[in-house]
């Protein structure tokens, strides 16, 4: 009988998404694993692929369709052996025996628990094996990552037809170090996808009406509950670039034969990684009764994109040597722009970096990016008197402002954390120790 193809569920927090592309036709073979239509989310433009082998038969969302609720019906698959003269139709309430109608519309499927079944290799089970997971009703890419990652693909909840478990699924589960608390404190709509209310303007200015992106509606309603939920506490210091900055060029004289060149941006995710290892009191989401307090300083970078703002995600930045930082910085910020990213690419982080100083601004104070506890905005070194060993000089100096958290980091912290960034971008050379 037909399968019923689903709008898929590619991020944990996607609602609805537009249709962008249909990479396939009606009456086109399609084989697992094959793309069939592009999907833009909030974040960006992901492929959908195939969990089974069969002909599109029916395309009932066309593309460009805006606001297609995850779990909708987008399109019909047959499978080659079923009857043809099923494959054109769509499913039709079925009537019992004693001519009673049956209510066309879906019910909920009542979830059943899964108990993974116990694995060798150690106490409580180890990774998933191959043979467990070839149980499981999943797609052969989804189980290629899900061995490789060493998941179990029993405990994850499929969003492809029929329940499938597919790629994004994987995806959206196997990124490192994540937790399951959420925040009761917060709305629980903040992390929904909802629609801001219409607001109507009436002018007779002359305009252009400019539909806005699913980006920039996202942005608009996190960034307004973030400022109404998360009360800010925002600490400035100013931080003397002129070691640095020849460190800097020391380092890009000896990485140029590599093809390496390391901004200043580099060396900041540097010095806040390092400064939240050694201020772990910042380092902190707020979950209502309980505090995350992380182990690893995973940065996120805000990259400004043609329809808005993403933080691709520096994971484990402390650890992380200065070249590879840059190397991964610009791979990311390449794919953010293509509008390429995978899910765990940019969802989580640990804390935010935001530079505005390319652009020539001074200072500016940041809004948080909850669950995240705090962001550093920084500003454009320039020239500034400034005291050097008790006489006046002339120093290039930066204004670098910290958005923290209060309900989770008190002052006192946050101004410790702030005072080791200082020092470490004052004497760089421990960004490389």
């Amino acid at each position: 009988m037909p399968t019923e193809l689903k709008m898929p569920a590619l991020s944990p927090t996607m609602e609805e998404g537009t249709l962008a592309r249909w990479l396939v036709k009606e009456g086109d073979k399609v084989s697992s694993g094959d793309l069939l239509a592009e999907i833009e989310t909030d974040k960006a433009t992901m492929e959908f692929e195939a969990v089974d082998e069969g002909i599109v038969t029916k395309i009932l969302v066309a593309e460009g369709t805006d606001g297609v609720k995850v779990g909708a019906v987008i399109a019909m698959i047959q499978g080659e052996d079923d009857d043809a003269v099923a494959a054109v139709a769509l499913p039709q309430p079925l009537a019992p025996a004693g001519g009673e109608q049956v209510d066309p519309t879906p019910q909920p499927v009542k979830p059943t628990i899964k108990t993974p079944l116990p694995q060798a290799g150690g106490v409580g089970g180890g990774p998933a094996t191959s043979q467990t997971n070839d149980r499981i009703k999943a797609s052969p890419l989804a189980k290629r990552i899900a061995v490789n990652k060493g998941l179990d693909l029993t405990s994850i909840s499929g969003t492809g037809p029929n329940g499938r478990i597919v790629k994004a699924d994987v995806d959206a589960i196997s990124g490192e170090g994540r937790s399951a608390v959420v925040a009761p404190a917060l709305d629980p709509g903040f992390l929904r996808e909802t629609p801001a209310p219409t607001q109507t303007i009436d002018t007779d200015i002359p305009h252009e009406v400019i539909k806005l992106s699913n980006m920039r509606k996202i942005i608009a309603r996190r960034l307004t509950e973030s400022k109404q939920t998360v009360p800010h506490i925002y600490l400035t210091v100013d931080v003397r670039l002129d070691a640095l900055l020849k460190l800097r060029g020391e380092l890009n004289a000896s990485l140029e034969a590599r093809g390496i060149k390391l901004s200043v941006n580099d060396m900041l995710i540097k010095a806040l990684a390092l400064a939240l290892v050694q201020v772990p009191k910042c380092n902190v989401s707020f979950a209502g009764d309980n505090m995350l307090q992380y182990a690893r300083a995973d940065i996120s970078v805000a990259v400004s994109v043609p329809t808005g703002l993403i933080t691709p995600i520096i994971i484990d930045a402390a650890n992380k040597s200065l070249s590879k930082i840059s190397t991964e910085v610009a791979k990311l910020a390449a794919r953010a722009k293509e509008g390429k990213l995978q899910p765990h690419e940019y969802q989580g982080g640990t804390a935010s970096i935001s530079n505005m100083g390319m652009m020539g601004i001074k200072q500016f104070d940041a809004v948080i990016n909850p669950p995240q506890a705090m962001i550093l905005a920084v500003g454009a070194g320039e020239k500034r008197p400034y005291i050097v060993d008790d006489a006046l000089a002339i120093a290039t100096v930066m204004s670098a402002t910290g958005s923290f958290d209060h309900r989770a980091i008190d002052g006192a912290d946050g101004a410790m954390f702030m005072k080791i960034f200082k020092e470490l971008v004052e004497k760089p050379l421990g960004l490389v120790a």
